[in-house]
């Protein structure tokens, strides 16, 4: 199940650069999009899936892999925002795009990939129904 023409399941947060975050000159340090990736996912599961419905039912995601390509310097001035969809909602495996731009320049693009882990068993599971009943309905215009 991957798609590379549409933006599937895509949420967009703005983002608030933090004086804490940028070096001595101006310049947002890198290990802050990683940040910002949890900050856009945390938004992509409050609307399709809660997290704490998904502690209730003793799931929890996990991540396994990020990458950043850094392509242009977010400053303190600037007011981004972050992008992520999913591109792959595989069985037991999932896969994320990110984008963060400031006045349609991008400044850096990401991928994630996770999984779901049942906390209580203490191993990998399938991805939650509703979520891949969400990610199928959107990849197939039944939204």
């Amino acid at each position: 199940m991957e798609t590379e023409q549409q933006h599937i399941m895509e949420v967009s947060i703005p983002i608030q650069v933090k004086s804490y975050e940028i070096d001595v000159m101006g310049i947002v340090s890198n290990i802050n999009y990683i940040k910002y990736f949890e900050d856009i996912r945390t938004e992509f599961l409050e609307r399709y899936f809660p997290y704490d419905q998904m502690v209730k039912g003793g799931v929890s995601p996990i991540l396994m892999h990020t990458e950043i390509d850094y392509k242009r310097s977010l400053t303190i001035y600037d007011k981004p925002i972050g992008k992520a969809w999913v591109t792959k909602m595989e069985r037991m495996r999932w896969e994320f795009h990110f984008e963060i731009s400031t006045n349609g320049q991008i400044n850096a693009t990401g991928l994630q990939r996770g999984a779901f882990y049942d906390m209580n068993q203490n191993r990998p599971v399938p991805v939650p129904k509703r979520l891949a009943d969400s990610y199928e309905a959107e990849a197939h215009g039944n939204v």
